[in-house]
């Protein structure tokens, strides 16, 4: 068999990697080119990382992620109410294989939002499937869910995900409804995925911008219990960058 009929059965069994890869060893002079053994190496390691690749970029597209953020970008200078040796920890993604979750409160414009983003990029890259919502698109799917008669898979979907982001939390009244569905998607996800919830409301104040006792208790529950609590602080990052 030539050079080129491997090289296209290599893509017709979709291994795009080892075919790259292949395709470079052979454009190699002869007497450059490894031996059979560490060609066998280098085609297993290039379609592992081409693999890792592809799925990478899938849980980045699948995201939505309002920012392109990543953890170096993060400000961690003093005052902020973020070290960098939190981030660092958190960045690790031990908080998600344990499934504990991250609240994030602080005025607007301080980069909640952009930590929670950076923190679910990092999370994709780590290879854990994310899910963003701003609350505003959250309502909206959940609504739209109810319509089309997807329920029942838009939570399942949700409830599989390791890691979920609720952004803006608190800024708009929640309906009977939206307290259920969030109670019954904190239910399903408790000690099995974490979610990360930014908000300008202190987490003090939650259990009155739920406003139902009996709900506002669940949710509350299973929002902080095994939860890292990071207070940002500062200007607004939004004034400083137009300034």
């Amino acid at each position: 068999m030539d050079q080129q009929s491997t090289l296209e059965q290599l893509q017709q069994l979709n291994l795009t990697g080892m075919a790259k890869r292949y395709e470079a060893i052979t454009k190699q002079p002869v007497h450059q080119q490894p031996e059979a053994h560490t060609i066998i190496g280098l085609l297993a390691e290039a379609e592992a990382g081409y693999r890792v690749h592809q799925r990478t970029q899938l849980y980045l597209r699948l995201s939505k992620l309002r920012y392109n953020a990543t953890p170096e970008q993060v400000n961690c200078s003093p005052g902020r109410g973020i070290s960098k040796e939190i981030l660092a920890t958190l960045s690790d993604g031990t908080f998600i294989e344990k499934s504990e979750n991250l609240l994030i409160t602080g005025s607007t414009g301080c980069g909640k939002s952009y930590l929670a983003c950076a923190m679910g990029r990092n999370a994709c890259l780590l290879g854990y499937r994310t899910l963003y919502y701003s609350m505003n698109r959250f309502i909206e799917a959940l609504t739209a869910a109810r319509l089309d008669g997807t329920y029942i898979r838009w939570l399942n979907t949700i409830a599989k995900t390791p890691l979920l982001i609720i952004d803006d939390f608190g800024l708009q009244p929640l309906s009977p409804d939206m307290r259920l569905t969030l109670l019954q998607i904190l239910e399903d996800r408790f000690a099995k995925g974490s979610t990360v919830v930014t908000s300008q409301l202190p987490v003090n104040k939650w259990y009155e911008y739920i406003n139902e006792p009996t709900l506002a208790d669940a949710i509350c529950d299973r929002l902080t219990a095994n939860a890292h609590k990071i207070e940002l602080r500062g200007e607004s990052l939004r004034t400083r960058k137009t300034n």
